[in-house]
């Protein structure tokens, strides 16, 4: 692969994994009935989208076209994943569980993700970074809800 396609191949994998955050909890948003909690996890996908938007303005900068968020299969089985889910229980902890879940994965695709691109671009090192803190940061703010 030339540069162009190790960078295009590097920022869809992290910006697909932000987008797999952010279509979650705009599913799950509505089912959340606590105020409080709500507004949390709103704040968390306001970061996840501001990450996108460091993405895309990447992809901008380098002319990388061909830039793509998750495909309508991979939306679509979030969405039916988070109704399943939530069909007898909204309940903060059930919500918080589902978002747990779903954080860990995309904290994992993030490690495998650094190890699949290496020396590629630090740049999108440096977004993958802010996406791993944030996504550990944010399992911080769900445990509290599994009370």
């Amino acid at each position: 692969m030339d540069k162009k396609e190790l960078l295009m191949d590097y920022v869809n994998a992290i910006y697909q994994n932000i987008n797999a955050g952010t279509q979650s909890i705009e599913d799950i948003l509505p089912k959340i009935e606590d105020d409080a909690f709500k507004k949390e996890v709103a704040e968390i996908q306001s970061d996840y989208q501001a990450l996108g938007k460091e993405c895309e303005l990447f992809a901008k900068s380098e002319k990388i076209e061909g830039f793509k968020g998750n495909n309508w299969f991979e939306k679509m089985r979030m969405w039916m994943s988070v109704n399943m889910s939530t069909m007898t229980d909204h309940s903060n902890r059930k919500i918080a569980e589902l978002l747990l879940f779903g954080t860990f994965m995309g904290y994992v695709t993030c490690v495998k993700d650094a190890s699949d691109h290496k020396n590629i671009s630090k740049e999108l090192d440096e977004i993958l970074e802010k996406l791993k803190t944030y996504e550990r940061q944010s399992m911080e703010k769900l445990f509290k809800y599994l009370d």
